[in-house]
């Protein structure tokens, strides 16, 4: 009797045991879930634009420009928002505290505000709020966008040229033979690594399945590093089995070669041509795997059409020579401040320093030729742009104007030019031979802070 006593003691105290276990773990969830107050979706709409209030996109740069990801039934942004990723937070950069101090201030996202952070995946938001409450801020607020995108009557915006960026998630569909938003079934894609120098340079440290390798050089041959003439262009297209009528996804480690070559392409006139923002990072990013063997193109006979196909979208010297007096054209010099005003040239093998006369400043990096702070974000992604438009525009650019951008020698203004048709200027340029070109030339040009 005494045993049986002594053993209900023993299970009556494993049970309590177990109940107060069981209660510190529902406690510590419960507390997990309310750590930060949710907010309705009418409250959303009320404080949408509201003095003191400020509503944070926390999702990948890609959900905010337009891309319908993590199942949500509209794609885009809620009207007013601004952007702050929890992907930043993973990104590993010299001065990040500095860089991500810099976004939050620039977008208003200050400690006196009320945040509403939301995402479509109920982690993104929260690993915001900690950070922002890390910082010392208070009124925090989270939100489930999906929501939102169900609601049809509630304002979503996609930047207008949004799907000639594509997220990882939606080039592995490709990859995986599926035909996700913005693609046309039954097209051939195919997927090509942008890089200066041979396989071993870069391609053959990682790269989408299935990519094969373009050389900056073929488009661009040295010594010199100009865009190379249409005939030698063609052939680069044949060579590499690319067609007038493919779909083409350009990714590579340094995105400026991928832009430079995107950039190409669609000069050839390749009717679709995208690039993967935020470059193979990017998929490693999204946990997929890079290949590192070699494919080996398929060559062609036929392009398929008129070769150039898009002649416009690259301006030469005359034609800049003609634009230049025009009120209604802008040259857009996308280097650094230091090469603008002639202290540098930008390069190890140009000399010459200078602007071209006319140029307006149009922003690039803050640091040297291979840097663009200004129009990326800490995982060098695309920059929100609405901040780009209102960046030039503040200094002094027109955007209703044609805008014609170029750098030293192309590949930073071909990445600006994307961004600038993603934000909706569609009349645009690309003064491919920039100011190596220009000052080789020995055209006028000019040094010092501009007169205003």
């Amino acid at each position: 009797m005494k045993r049986t006593i002594l053993k209900m003691i023993a299970v009556s105290l494993a049970s309590v045991i177990a109940l107060a276990g069981c209660s510190k773990d529902a406690s510590q969830q419960e507390a997990a879930e309310t750590a930060y107050k949710s907010i309705t979706t009418e409250e959303v709409s009320e404080n949408a634009g509201a003095e003191g209030w400020v509503i944070v996109d926390t999702r990948l740069n890609d959900a905010f420009n337009g891309w319908a990801l993590d199942g949500v039934a509209r794609g885009g942004h809620i009207e007013g928002a601004v952007d702050f990723s929890a992907n930043w937070l993973l990104t590993e950069k010299e001065g990040k505290d500095e860089i991500l101090q810099e976004a939050l201030e620039t977008k208003g996202i200050l400690p006196d505000k009320n945040i509403v952070l939301y995402d479509a995946n109920g982690t993104d938001a929260v690993a915001v709020a900690d950070y922002l409450s890390s910082k010392g801020y208070e009124n925090i607020y989270t939100y489930d966008v999906n929501e939102w995108a169900s609601d049809d009557s509630k304002p979503m915006v996609q930047f207008p040229g949004y799907e000639l960026l594509v997220p990882a998630s939606i080039v592995k569909s490709l990859i995986d033979g599926e035909t996700p938003e913005t693609f046309t079934e039954g097209k051939t894609v195919k997927m090509v690594e942008g890089s200066w120098g041979e396989e071993k340079e870069s391609y053959a440290n990682g790269h989408l399945p299935g990519a094969i390798h373009i050389n900056t050089d073929s488009i661009e041959p040295p010594p010199a590093w100009m865009l190379a003439d249409d005939d030698t262009l063609l052939g680069v297209m044949l060579e590499n089995g690319i067609s007038k009528t493919d779909t083409v996804i350009v990714s590579g480690e340094a995105q400026m070669a991928a832009y430079r070559v995107a950039l190409v392409l669609r000069y050839a006139g390749v009717e679709d041509v995208r690039v993967l923002n935020g470059g193979t990072a990017a998929w490693k990013s999204a946990g997929y795997e890079l290949e590192t063997e070699s494919n080996k193109p398929e060559p062609i006979t036929d392009f398929g059409g008129e070769f150039p196909g898009n002649p416009d979208i690259v301006d030469t010297i005359e034609e800049l020579q003609q634009m230049l007096p025009s009120q209604e054209f802008t040259l857009v010099d996308n280097r650094t401040w230091d090469e603008y005003t002639g202290k540098s040239s930008g390069y190890s093998y140009h000399d010459k320093m200078g602007r071209i006369p006319g140029a307006v400043f149009g922003y690039a990096g803050k640091t040297d030729s291979n840097s663009l702070d200004y129009f990326r974000n800490i995982d060098d992604t695309m920059r929100n742009a609405d901040e780009i438009i209102a960046m030039w525009q503040e200094g002094g650019i027109d955007t209703q104007n044609h805008l014609s951008f170029m750098c030293g020698s192309g590949w930073r203004a071909a990445e600006v030019l994307f961004y600038a048709n993603v934000a909706g200027l569609d009349n645009v340029s690309l003064y491919s031979d920039g100011w190596i070109g220009w000052s080789n030339a020995g055209l006028p040009s000019e040094t010092g802070e501009p007169v205003k």
